[in-house]
């Protein structure tokens, strides 16, 4: 949520970054002019509150004195304020939430390095590690793959479940366990990411926490009780610091899990309809840093650095790319996104994002810090990023260490969460 105060002394800069994130019409002028009669409102409440107390040490001493008839006129006018405040204090409690309803409708504001764009075509490259595979065959997709090696079984999926779902089973449920294995050790033991097995289900205060919510409830699943599934374990774990005030002395606070993660897709309309890339229910190790302000850039080079270090203990190729303006996520400053290369494809796809949100979630979550030095407290920024995408990086393994007679290849990281297992082989 963006901070009204900056907005009333920064209208232009507000106006320019609204802009750059593709709304041509934000109309500062507008907002300003509806938190001027907030304030307006406060202040006439202050206003009436001062006179009553006035009146209120008025009537005691009108009191002291015997002077009952003249003590009795003040209060009546005490109890005309009170229904006075009362509205408005009525008044005030609408126009402060439709207020906030205003701001939390806002993206976050971007930094100056994000590249400008309407959509991932502007993306910029900013380092590519390894070389795609040459094949002396032509390569497969991983639905061929998987299918070939008869752990990968999407019509008994479909049966009970539907589209967009899979059923793994041998080899390669073992592989997507192994893998989130060997993601959350290497996070714990050589990155600093305490791990945590967070709840799946969330109320709505999480999920507009970390600003699911309002705006994302389509693409959420939601039980008939009122808990959402979570679209990703960045809504727990951010929210462990939910109404905390954290010491500066104790930050960071860097947190790593692997979850199941739930979304209905409504946004993705016919991609990805086959295969495992765009799944309802998927495994992702999330990473979450909550930081001090003036670490966040590093930290988000950091976070970054640790999600490509999985991908090079399995050498994978892959490319690191900045998102565009018009690419980046809503309650992200800026991101990364890195992107395996999948020879089924013959591309680079998402296999990790890392964002830097900035007090965007905090100032919805009210997460503060206290400095060593001074008074008051401040909000943490927060940042979140894929550590990485299981199902994701299956697909990449299957794809990039395939052989010509349908066995896999089995990445010399990931063997000893396989049991020392060097080779998949087709289940003829």
């Amino acid at each position: 949520m963006l901070d009204i105060k900056w907005i009333r002394k920064n209208p232009e800069a507000f106006d320019a970054a609204m802009k750059r994130r593709g709304i041509y019409e934000p109309d500062s002028f507008a907002l300003l002019k509806f938190d001027s009669s907030r304030r307006e409102v406060q202040t006439a409440l202050q206003e009436k509150q001062g006179l009553r107390n006035d009146l209120s040490k008025e009537i005691g001493v009108l009191k002291g004195k015997g002077e009952e008839a003249e003590a009795e006129k003040y209060m009546a006018q005490v109890a005309a304020l009170k229904d006075e405040m009362q509205a408005l204090e009525e008044q005030g409690r609408e126009q402060g939430k439709e207020l906030d309803a205003l701001l939390a409708g806002l993206p976050n504001i971007l930094t100056e390095d994000v590249p400008d764009g309407t959509d991932e075509s502007a993306n910029k490259v900013v380092r590519n590690v390894g070389d795609p595979p040459a094949f002396d065959f032509t390569p497969k997709d991983h639905v061929e793959v998987g299918k070939g090696l008869g752990g990968m079984d999407f019509d008994t999926a479909a049966r009970m479940s539907g589209a967009r779902f899979v059923l793994l089973s041998g080899p390669l449920a073992r592989m997507e366990r192994a893998l989130a294995a060997l993601m959350l050790d290497l996070h714990t033991t050589e990155h600093g990411y305490m791990e945590v097995n967070p709840p799946a289900l969330v109320r709505d205060s999480a999920l507009f926490g970390t600003g699911q919510l309002p705006k994302f409830s389509k693409d959420l699943f939601r039980t008939e009780d009122g808990y959402w599934l979570i679209p990703t374990a960045e809504v727990p774990l951010t929210n462990i610091v939910a109404g905390q005030i954290i010491e500066e002395n104790c930050l960071p606070h860097r947190y790593a899990a692997t979850t199941w993660c739930f979304r209905s897709e409504a946004g993705a309309a016919g991609k990805d309809t086959s295969g495992m890339i765009r799944q309802h229910q998927f495994t992702k190790v999330e990473l979450v840093s909550v930081v001090h302000p003036d670490k966040s850039e590093d930290e988000l080079e950091r976070m970054t650095s640790c999600a490509e270090k999985v991908i090079k203990e399995l050498g994978l190729p892959y490319r690191v790319v900045i998102l565009c303006s018009g690419d980046t996520g809503f309650g992200a400053c800026k991101t990364y996104d890195i992107e395996v290369w999948l020879p089924g494809q013959d591309t680079y796809r998402e296999i990790s994002s890392c964002s830097n949100c900035g007090d965007f979630q905090a100032r919805r979550m009210k997460a503060r810090f206290r400095p060593s030095e001074g008074k008051g407290t401040g909000f943490v920024h927060t940042l979140n990023g894929s550590g990485v995408a299981v199902g994701r990086t299956l697909i990449a393994i299957l794809e990039n260490y395939q052989r010509a007679d349908g066995s896999v290849k089995v990445p010399k990281a990931l063997r000893p969460y396989m049991g020392g297992l060097e080779v998949v082989t087709p289940d003829i």
